[in-house]
């Protein structure tokens, strides 16, 4: 395959790029094999047919940080919850720092006066972030059971009642409930969110639940079992994904986790791109983060084999935006010149299998978790250039999440700003979700929080020229089916260059 007169070096770097597109096309594999293994899994159900006889004491959780804009609408829904008030604890968990703190203690004072068992759990620091402030409310929670919900979420009043009984399971340490989308409509990006999120729940919590793999609880719209987060060492700060820190710590003591695909509890997705990227990168990073600290565990568990490399995967995922990046930056140009200049016309045409294996692979499995939601399929079909660009602007985000968690770089636990807007076209939830007194008027006419800064400005640049060279290097050989799809990096990098530029210019004024 190789010419004889290509230098040593050369076949490096040929070797570096293929290598690195065979990674890729293993996670492209990989997400292409839940949907098969969603076809394999789909009717199974662990839901269970026990009841308790007495209902168990249950702590709703709700950890607020400077959460102005949703902080009433979360304690005027929990105090909904239609469950005997004897067996209900309510801990609103607040670290804020702004009005937040007021507007929380307002609410809880007037559902207090009412005789409602719920109570303002305040600290003076930020210790341990979210994961620090859950860890001390356990020192005053009552409950066998720790349900968590954050304060965009929007539950259902029946939702204890409902699900409680899977935990007469006694080796059951947590349920975790599918998100839905309160402001699914309100934007492409917010309907792109969707997508993105609907597949991990839809297929691949799913899938690994209904099989007997590891799975993570979501950080919020769950319920643990008390004893099952201190047995597997409670919470703890040292990544920024305690929710799947704690997930693997506990299943490795041996507790079960459930997934319930047919119970959904809504949230709000971020609004902007700002905050969607500060949440990527939390996400991306913590993951990273957790697999530097779990994966060599769950090697040495003694758990069967196919868990382990279902594991891996799982963990690792977050690498792919990195090696995508170095793929792109490093080797992509040298590449392809080598090719063309020693003649290795045979080897022009490899990159596509991989290409087709790695992002078709991801493209399946998006589009088909709106089929396994038993949404429009020509929907999702339609948004799947909005997708590769979304994945072309979160590269260098998470890329650098990545490389912050593989040097141990510690970092800030960043919310994501939420503003509180509410379009999902349902009556009851609209009801359910709307405030029960407007003392908030002025709250809710305050700005926006601002999410982090934008990084990666000139970088995403430079992915923009270099996919303009491979575009007109495609037009150059004739390659006639790449073009569409070149294109579309080329306009989801350009896209990710424009929002970091005009980001870093709004927080220049």
């Amino acid at each position: 395959m190789f010419s004889d007169s290509l230098p040593w070096w050369g076949m490096l770097i040929l070797a570096a790029h293929f290598a690195l597109l065979v990674i890729l096309s293993l996670f492209g594999l990989h997400r292409m094999s839940m949907v098969l293994r969603w076809f394999f899994h789909k009717n199974k159900t662990q839901q269970t047919s026990q009841t308790f006889e007495t209902l168990p004491k249950v702590t709703v959780q709700i950890p607020l940080f400077n959460e102005r804009m949703v902080a009433q609408r979360i304690v005027d829904t929990v105090v909904k919850f239609d469950y005997p008030r004897d067996r209900l604890q309510i801990q609103i968990v607040d670290d804020s720092t702004d009005e937040t703190l007021n507007i929380a203690a307002d609410r809880v004072k007037y559902y207090q006066d009412q005789g409602i068992n719920i109570s303002h759990v305040t600290r003076t620091n930020r210790q341990g972030y979210k994961a620090g402030a859950l860890k001390e409310a356990m020192d005053s929670a009552t409950g066998e059971f720790i349900a968590i919900f954050d304060a965009d979420f929007v539950p259902h009043p029946s939702l204890l009642k409902d699900t409680i009984h899977e935990f007469t399971h006694p080796d059951v340490g947590m349920l975790q409930f599918r998100w839905g989308h309160l402001n699914l409509k309100s934007s492409k990006l917010t309907e792109v969110q969707g997508i993105m999120l609907d597949a991990h729940f839809s297929l691949e919590q799913q899938v690994r639940s209904n099989s007997g793999m590891l799975l993570n609880f979501n950080g919020t719209a769950g319920i643990w079992r008390t004893s099952a987060i201190i047995d597997a060492g409670h919470w703890s700060a040292d990544t920024l994904t305690e929710d799947l820190d704690l997930s693997y710590r506990a299943q490795l003591k041996g507790w079960k986790m459930r997934y319930l695909n047919n119970v959904v509890c809504h949230g709000e997705l971020p609004a902007d791109i700002y905050a969607f990227k500060s949440q990527q990168h939390r996400w991306a990073k913590g993951g990273v983060q957790v697999m530097l600290k779990m994966l060599g565990k769950v090697w040495r568990a003694p758990v069967k084999l196919k868990v382990k490399v279902e594991s891996t995967f799982h963990l690792s995922n977050n690498l792919a935006y990195l090696i995508v990046l170095i793929d792109t930056l490093i080797f992509l140009l040298p590449s392809i010149w080598l090719r063309e200049v020693y003649q290795l016309k045979t080897m022009l045409w490899l990159d596509i299998p991989f290409l087709v294996l790695s992002s078709g692979g991801h493209l399946t499995y998006l589009v088909f978790g709106q089929v396994a939601l038993k949404h429009s399929l020509k929907n999702a079909l339609m948004h799947v250039p909005r997708l590769v660009i979304m994945g072309i602007q979160l590269a260098f985000n998470n890329a650098n999440a990545a490389v912050e968690a593989l040097r141990r770089q510690e970092s800030e636990f960043v919310r994501t700003p939420k503003s509180g807007e509410l379009l999902e076209d349902n009556d009851e939830l609209l009801e359910l979700a709307t405030p029960e007194s407007d003392n908030l008027a002025t709250t809710q006419a305050l700005s926006l929080y601002k999410a982090v800064p934008p990084k990666g400005a000139l970088l995403e640049a430079a992915l923009t020229v270099t996919y303009s060279i491979v575009f007109l290097w495609a037009i150059h050989q004739k390659m006639w089916i790449l073009l569409p799809f070149i294109l579309l990096l080329i306009c989801g990098a350009a896209s990710a260059t424009k929002h970091s530029f005009l980001g870093h210019l709004k927080l220049s004024k």
